[in-house]
């Protein structure tokens, strides 16, 4: 960035929300709360707007940004939807899922925010702050999560003020995010493929399309590999401390990030210990993942020590994020 920006935080309300319209019309950058992370929002139709947007989080060009929008009317303007994606959007918008789609001929979002690619990643939010902004500015917004691209996402306007402070316009600030991890990720390009798991388990769709989701191919780590979707980088959601997953034993000077009521060996000798849910409850926990992340992360300890998570429901996505937070170099 050129220069910092006086970074506004506001409380969500009527003169917040007309605030961000303003700011988005004028080509600014707004952060805002979506039921899954904050949102970093710019007119996804100015291609200068997106390309400040990927400035100020640092983020590749080559990444391509989700394109969120009120209701499935605007997304039909953006992105040609076959049956299979009718569907879904007719069972789960508004809601934490994302259509990966072939992009129309009349789509207004900018190149760049597409990277450049034939189609088009498009969503519908279900949280009230988000939904009003989009209804008072009127067109498609860009909104990847609001912090500095590979970093844990945020879940409150805490977060996003510690990474984006002074390089966006404004934070609405609408408390906590319910779901905390952020949306699934589906291409509707031929058969349906499961590129990201998120907030609306596997499980729900395929019992929606009655059939079973297509895996995307592994990630890979090289910046050649230009992803098709958002947060397809092999090392993507990372805190600036290294990793050790699926631990039974906490060694010493490490932090403790733990799951269910049963702890590992020497868990007392942690030097902090956040469970993300002490009684099991996936839902629980992928709301507390990220912030959780950044508290244990603010330690300085040696290491975070993950214990395992189940794979079933949100814990696909869950496991997701902490190997993708643990890929790659810190």
């Amino acid at each position: 960035m050129t220069a910092l920006l006086a970074t506004r935080v506001m409380r969500a309300d009527t003169a917040s929300v007309a605030e961000a319209a303003r700011i988005l019309t004028a080509g600014g950058l707004v952060a805002f709360p979506t039921e899954t992370v904050y949102g970093l929002g710019a007119d996804a139709s100015n291609g200068r707007a997106v390309a400040r947007l990927y400035e100020a989080k640092g983020r590749p060009a080559f990444n391509p940004l989700i394109a969120h929008v009120l209701d499935l009317q605007a997304a039909r303007a953006l992105a040609r939807f076959d049956a299979d994606a009718e569907r879904l959007a007719a069972a789960f918008w508004p809601g934490p899922l994302t259509l990966v789609l072939p992009r129309s001929g009349q789509c207004p979002v900018a190149e760049l925010a597409t990277a450049g690619l034939d189609t088009i990643a498009v969503r519908v939010p279900n949280h009230k702050v988000a939904r009003e902004i989009l209804g008072a500015f009127g067109k498609p917004v860009v909104a990847p999560s609001a912090n500095i691209s590979g970093h844990v996402s945020p879940t409150n306007a805490a977060h996003v003020l510690a990474d984006l402070g002074g390089r966006i316009d404004l934070i609405v600030d609408g408390g906590p995010t319910p779901v905390g991890i952020e949306s699934t990720i589906v291409a509707c390009v031929g058969k349906p493929v499961l590129l990201r798991p998120g907030g609306l388990p596997r499980a729900a769709i395929e019992q929606t399309l009655k059939h079973v989701l297509a895996d995307a191919p592994a990630p890979t780590a090289g910046a050649a590999d230009a992803p098709v979707a958002p947060g397809m980088l092999a090392a993507h959601y990372a805190p600036r401390t290294r990793l050790r997953l699926d631990v039974r034993r906490i060694e010493p000077g490490e932090a403790l990030l733990a799951f269910g009521p049963e702890l590992p060996e020497h868990a007392k000798a942690a030097k902090l210990a956040l469970n993300l849910s002490a009684r099991g409850d996936l839902i629980e926990a992928a709301a507390n993942l990220f912030s959780h992340l950044r508290a244990l992360d603010a330690t300085s300890a040696a290491a975070i020590a993950v214990m395992p998570v189940p794979g079933d429901g949100l814990g696909e996505a869950i496991n997701d994020r902490l190997r993708r937070a643990a890929g790659g170099d810190r």
